[in-house]
């Protein structure tokens, strides 16, 4: 029995040794291809390739204006002569003639961002792949997790950089970068895959926009889901910290990927996501109307259902002093899922005879947003653990009274007392948004002045400046 059991010990030492030798041989092959593909790329002035993981670069949403603040702060890095650099982004949206040039275009007039015209940039085309990027029904986060993996590898056989600089959370896309590719790798880090957040959520089986009630309600299924959420934490903390530099957006996220990303703990830095509170500063605080603002795409996890009953709530309890009260919800649609969503929230605003007292404004361009920022009176955030909230940043700039969700960056670095003084309010549920909104609707003058002033200053913490000095002493 000993004998036996011996050979079956030095046989599996044999074929793990056989698999570790060539899984080495194999990384080796990869890292061989790589290299020589880079350096045939290579440009003529030796420039350092920085490339930039974003399928949606064209996009309007906070990731992408911290996208390209990114690329404007390496263009004044190149500029300068420090470095010598060429970025290249990796996307998903289609080649067309005038591509770059509308794209610049978008970028400016989106987010008042200009790139430095001496800066050289290239785009790599993965339209043909964008199906890799498709939703998943099941087993979501792995689904996805793999599906940027490949989207990643095709980007990189394409042009393989010098630095990966992954600014859309798709941690698994290092495995590629840097085990296969040789490359540098960095993140900005927005929003953590998974956190035990999540892990608490469904053991306490409560349902959420990504937790179905029919799974919350049946012990076995969670039990394996958890199983399933605590292996994928395990594999999304050893790659996560395969990073050479880690950037987070906030405190609570910087607390989420320390833990996850034990590997890369001493390399994570908070570097809060640019603001444009410059210009908002400049808003007028004088005729403000009875509007309630939100901003924001509109996904799932922003939660608008929570803003419109929160209004039926106000006008419900205060009838007389709250009815010529609006809610204008501002904000865009990437396709027709959030094109459904809005029709969703539209029946929803008819079924509790708000129809006249909710309005929608969809897929505008910023300036817009500003308008409505020097209309309204209050601002309005109910995404629940929001890994920062730029809209709730540019509200406080704006000089609207706040009203955010009790959770998440809002909670932990936005609303929080300057010298002292309230910043913003935070609410959970509908009835206390409802309450926090009477509030800041019946407000005097004197408290209105402060309350609109002080969130002013604040939000100074988070502007375009800032970002641009922590970003350069990251990298």
């Amino acid at each position: 029995m000993t004998a036996y059991v011996e050979i079956v010990a030095v046989s599996l030492s044999i074929v793990i040794g056989i698999v570790f030798v060539g899984a080495i041989c194999v990384i080796a092959v990869f890292r061989i291809n790589f290299q020589a593909h880079r350096l045939g790329l290579r440009p003529k002035d030796n420039a350092k390739v920085v490339a930039f993981f974003h399928p949606h670069c064209s996009a309007g949403g906070g990731g992408e204006r911290v996208l390209w603040k990114a690329v404007q702060v390496l263009g004044e890095i190149h500029d300068k002569g420090t470095f010598n650099l060429h970025i290249v982004i990796y996307t998903i949206d289609p080649p067309s003639d005038n591509y770059q040039k509308d794209l610049m275009e978008h970028v400016k007039t989106r987010f008042s961002i200009e790139l430095s015209p001496s800066l050289p940039l290239n785009f790599v085309h993965l339209d043909h792949c964008a199906h890799y990027l498709a939703r998943s029904t099941r087993f979501s986060m792995a689904a996805e997790s793999f599906g940027t993996m490949r989207l990643a590898y095709s980007a990189l056989s394409i042009w393989p950089p010098d630095v990966f600089m992954d600014t859309t959370g798709c941690a698994f896309t290092f495995l590629v970068a840097r085990v296969l590719a040789g490359c540098r790798v960095g993140a900005y880090v927005h929003y953590p895959t998974i956190s035990t957040d999540m892990l608490s959520l469904v053991w306490e089986r409560r349902p959420s926009y990504n937790h179905d009630s029919d799974i919350a309600q049946n012990s076995i299924i969670t039990y394996v889901k958890l199983a399933y959420y605590a292996f994928f934490a395990l594999c999304y903390g050893a790659i996560g910290s395969l990073a050479h530099t880690v950037m987070v957006n906030s405190s609570w996220t910087y607390g989420h990927i320390r833990y996850l990303w034990r590997g890369a703990a001493r390399r994570i830095s908070v570097v809060f996501p640019p603001c444009d509170v410059r210009s908002l500063e400049n808003l007028s605080l004088e005729k403000r109307e009875p509007v309630l603002v939100s901003i924001g795409q509109f996904r799932p996890e922003k939660n608008h259902a929570l803003q419109i009953y929160s209004l039926a709530h106000l006008l419900k309890q205060h009838p007389n002093d709250m009815a010529g009260v609006k809610l204008v919800l501002v904000g865009s649609c990437r396709g027709a899922s959030d094109e459904a969503r809005v029709q969703e929230l539209r029946n929803l605003a008819t079924s509790l005879h708000l129809a006249d007292s909710v309005e929608f404004i969809l897929n505008q361009p910023y300036s817009v947003v500003k308008e409505w920022f020097g209309r309204a009176s209050v601002g309005l955030h109910t995404m629940w653990n929001e890994h920062f909230g730029i809209g709730v940043v540019e509200m406080m700039a704006a000089g609207l009274v706040t009203v955010a969700h009790n959770s998440g960056g809002p909670k932990a670095d936005i609303i929080v007392p300057l010298a002292g003084q309230t910043t913003g309010y935070l609410a959970s549920t509908a009835e206390e948004y409802a309450g926090t909104l009477y509030d800041a609707l019946t407000m005097n003058e004197q408290s209105l002045a402060q309350i609109r002033n002080d969130p002013r200053k604040s939000s100074e913490r988070f502007s375009d400046e800032v970002l641009s000095t922590l970003f350069q002493r990251a990298v």
